[in-house]
C-alpha cells in the first residue's frame, strides 16, 4: 500500500491540513544564493573568461572559446533528420498544434479617435531578443524546446537564442530536432547559472536578451530570480501538480495513472484527487497499490504521493469546486459528466481538462496550450505562457489643438494640486486663451 494522506472536507480543521499538504517553501537556502550571485556577479565582470570556467568546472567540458560552444543551425538540422520517423513526426504535428493554438493568442495594435481629433491607442510589438533556457543532461525535455520557442516565434521575436548544458559533451539529439522545428535562431552549449547571466548582461559572443524564459534546477530559478528587472523572466516554477476532480463515474486506473502522470516528475510534484464518491477514493487508492510497482520511476512517484499528494472526500461537486479554487492547481482534469457547467466556476487553475477522455499528458505534449504554467498557488494572479509573454504594448496618444487645450486644463490644475509647477505649464503653453 502507499501511505497517502486522507482529507474530508466535513473535519472541523481540514483547510488548516490542506494548506500543510499544500505547502512547499520555493527560496533557496543561503548558500545556494551565495553562489548563485558570485556566478552572476564573475559573468557579468569578464564575460566569455567566466563562461569557459563555469562549463569546465560544472559541464566537464573543455572549448578555447565561447564560439566553439555554438551549436551551428545545421546541426540542429542533422539532429531533426537523424531522429527516428515516428518522432520527428510527432515533433512536426505538437508544434504545428502548438502554433496554431499561439496564432490565436497575438494581441494587435488599436487605436480611437475623439471628436475633437484625439487619437488614443495601444502600439503592440515584439521583443527583440529572447533567451530559451533548456535543461540538459538527464533531464532533456524537448516539449519545453516547443513550449516556449514557438509561442516567442508566433510573436515575432526577432532572434531566440537558446541555451543548453550538455554535461560531459552529451547532447540530446531530441531536444536539439526541437530547436529546429521551432526555429530557434542560435543555440549554446552552456547552462546553470552561468547561462543565465549570459543572456541577462551579454558576453562577447552572446547577445544579452530582454527576456528569459524556460526551466531549470535550483540554481537556474535562483539565477533567473536574481536578474529580474535586468531582463524580464516568464516565472520561477515549483515542482509540477496536478488537481483532479472525479464524480466517481471514471475508470480508477485511468485516475490513478493520471496522478503517476505529475507525481513521476520528482519527489516534490503533487498529486491529488477530490471526489464527493469515499468508496471511488477507495477503488483508485487500490488501483494505485496495484499499479504502482510496474511503474519505471516507481521510487520517485511513491515518494511524491506519500510525501504531497491527497486523497480528499468533499460533501458534494459544489464543494469540489469551492476546493479546486483554494488550491489554484497548476493542472486541473475536471473528471465529470458536466466538466464545462464545472469549467465556468473554476476562477484559479492554470490549465484545464475536461472530460473523462482528456489525460492531462496530453497539455504537456501536443493538445495545443502551454504547458508552461502557474504552480504553488500563483494561478490566483497569473496565466500560462504565451504568445503574450513575447510582446509588449506602448500606448499610443496624439492630440489636436482643440485636445490639447481641453486636456490642457484638466492637466494643469492637477499638477498644481501636485505642487508639480513644470508640468503644469508644460500643458498650459498649449491652452488657449478664451478670454
Amino acid at each position: 500500500m502507499v501511505d497517502i494522506t486522507r482529507l474530508d472536507s466535513s473535519a472541523p480543521d481540514f483547510y488548516a491540513a490542506l494548506d500543510q499538504v499544500l505547502a512547499w517553501e520555493a527560496s533557496a537556502d543561503a548558500a545556494v544564493e551565495s553562489t548563485v550571485r558570485e556566478i552572476l556577479d564573475a559573468v557579468r565582470a569578464r564575460g566569455d573568461a567566466a563562461l569557459l570556467e563555469y562549463t569546465a568546472k560544472f559541464d566537464r567540458l573543455q572549448a578555447a572559446s565561447v564560439a566553439e560552444l555554438e551549436i551551428p543551425r545545421e546541426r540542429l538540422e542533422q539532429a531533426l533528420g537523424g531522429v527516428p520517423a515516428d518522432q520527428r513526426e510527432a515533433l512536426e504535428r505538437a508544434a504545428a498544434r502548438v502554433r496554431a493554438y499561439a496564432e490565436h493568442q497575438k494581441m494587435a495594435s488599436w487605436s480611437y479617435t475623439e471628436d475633437d481629433g484625439t487619437v488614443l491607442g495601444q502600439q503592440v510589438a515584439p521583443l527583440d531578443r529572447a533567451g530559451l533556457y533548456v535543461p540538459g543532461g538527464k533531464a532533456a525535455y524537448p516539449s519545453s524546446v516547443l513550449m516556449n520557442a514557438v509561442p516567442a516565434k508566433v510573436a515575432g521575436v526577432r532572434e531566440l537564442i537558446m541555451v543548453v548544458p550538455t554535461p560531459d559533451g552529451a547532447v540530446n539529439e531530441l531536444v536539439l530536432a526541437a530547436a529546429a522545428v521551432a526555429g530557434v535562431d542560435r543555440v549554446f552549449a552552456i547552462g546553470g547559472a552561468q547561462a543565465v547571466a549570459a543572456l541577462a548582461w551579454g558576453t562577447e559572443t552572446i547577445p544579452r536578451v530582454d527576456k528569459i524564459v524556460g526551466p531549470g534546477n535550483i540554481y537556474v530559478a535562483t539565477a533567473k530570480g536574481m536578474v529580474f528587472g535586468q531582463v524580464g523572466i516568464d516565472m520561477i516554477a515549483g515542482p509540477s501538480e496536478i488537481l483532479v476532480v472525479c464524480d466517481g463515474g471514471t475508470d480508477p486506473d485511468w485516475i490513478a495513472m493520471d496522478l503517476f502522470s505529475q507525481a513521476e516528475h520528482d519527489e516534490d510534484a503533487q498529486a491529488i484527487l477530490v471526489s464527493p464518491d469515499a468508496d471511488f477514493l477507495d477503488r483508485v487508492a487500490d488501483s494505485i497499490a496495484r499499479l504502482l510497482p510496474e511503474m519505471q520511476r516507481e521510487p520517485i512517484i511513491r515518494q511524491s504521493l506519500q510525501g504531497r499528494g491527497a486523497l480528499i472526500h468533499v460533501r458534494d461537486l459544489d464543494e469540489a469546486v469551492d476546493v479546486a479554487n483554494y488550491i489554484a492547481p497548476e493542472h486541473l482534469e475536471l473528471s465529470v459528466g458536466d466538466p464545462q457547467a464545472m469549467a465556468a466556476r473554476i476562477r484559479h487553475a492554470g490549465a484545464i481538462f475536461m472530460g473523462r477522455y482528456t489525460a492531462e499528458a496530453l497539455g504537456d505534449y501536443c493538445a495545443g496550450p502551454n504547458h508552461v504554467l502557474p504552480t504553488s498557488r500563483t494561478a490566483r494572479f497569473s496565466s500560462p505562457l504565451g504568445v503574450y509573454d513575447f510582446q509588449k504594448r506602448s500606448s499610443i496618444i496624439y492630440c489636436s489643438a482643440q485636445g490639447a487645450n481641453e486636456l490642457g486644463r484638466t492637466a494643469s490644475t492637477l499638477a498644481r494640486g501636485e505642487g508639480l509647477e513644470a508640468h503644469a505649464r508644460s500643458a498650459e503653453y498649449r491652452v488657449v486663451d478664451d478670454a
